[in-house]
């Protein structure tokens, strides 16, 4: 497809630690379901084309395996050939909270400041089993200038909001006159 049908490309990259919630989020936004199941990722790409304040985006998303603080990033994950980040982080566990920072720190780490991204509180449908609060989550965002919400693949809660509001994240860095090519993005770089 070429730029003239009228869609905008956009590549959104899932990631979190391990038993996050992260193919459960991607598989309810795709395809509407949910599996009990869970099946360790391995790395898995999936499109769907949306409507977004007015516009039509064909909307690639990356399901990334599960990272850890020992875990490098691919470099394919890095701005230039991503352009937003869902970073996800299950309620039901502090240690999965916490790596939302050492995620956006590595990828900070690739040479943006601003970094488009939703950070998305994962299964809230556990709520017995809460350990991060909503303020928290609410704290961590705003401290990276990112967007915030609470998901339940599960049951099906905010699912699509959390797309549409990466999408929002990443329009509102880009300017106007760019393409819609991530690596023609103004997060790019060179090596000479």
């Amino acid at each position: 497809m070429s730029q003239t049908d009228g869609l905008r490309r956009r590549k959104i990259a899932v990631m979190g630690s391990r038993s996050v919630g992260k193919s459960s989020l991607v598989g309810q936004f795709i395809d509407c379901r949910f599996e009990d199941s869970y099946y360790p990722t391995i790395e898995d790409s999936h499109q769907r084309n949306i409507t977004f304040n007015g516009s039509e985006y064909e909307v690639e998303v990356l399901d990334t395996a599960g990272q850890d603080e020992y875990s490098f990033l691919n470099p394919s994950h890095a701005v230039g050939h991503i352009h937003g980040y869902v970073l996800v982080y299950s309620v039901a566990s502090r240690k999965s909270f916490e790596m939302i920072q050492i995620i956006h720190d590595k990828i900070a780490d690739w040479g943006i400041a601003d970094v488009p991204c939703v950070i998305a509180a994962s299964k809230v449908d556990l709520r017995d089993s809460r350990q991060v609060d909503a303020t928290e989550g609410r704290s961590l965002a705003s401290a990276h200038n990112a967007a915030w919400i609470e998901t339940s693949a599960k049951e099906n809660v905010n699912v699509g909001k959390v797309f549409e509001l990466c999408l929002g994240e990443i329009e509102k860095r880009l300017p106007h006159h760019m393409t819609d090519s991530p690596k023609s993005s103004r997060y790019s770089c060179a090596i000479m």
